[in-house]
């Protein structure tokens, strides 16, 4: 059940590196990066927090798609 995002695409316009992204989310360089990758989910929290830095809504620069498997 992958989890896309855009979040490396929104920090560039924002010309924040993935250090300066964690401080204004409240989290670690190493978890964003791990986001950006898709090796990590955020939290609805850390999702709604990342979505404010940049004034959009959460769908913007998150969404879901599931798996499609046909038997």
């Amino acid at each position: 059940m992958p989890l896309y995002n855009r979040l490396k695409e929104y920090r560039a316009r924002l010309g924040v590196n993935q250090q300066q992204m964690g401080k204004l989310a409240g989290v670690s360089r190493q978890t964003i990066s791990q986001i950006e990758r898709g090796d990590y989910s955020p939290s609805v929290t850390l999702a709604l927090k990342i979505a404010k830095v940049f004034e959009v809504q959460v769908e913007e620069i998150f969404w879901y798609e599931e798996d499609q498997e046909h038997d």
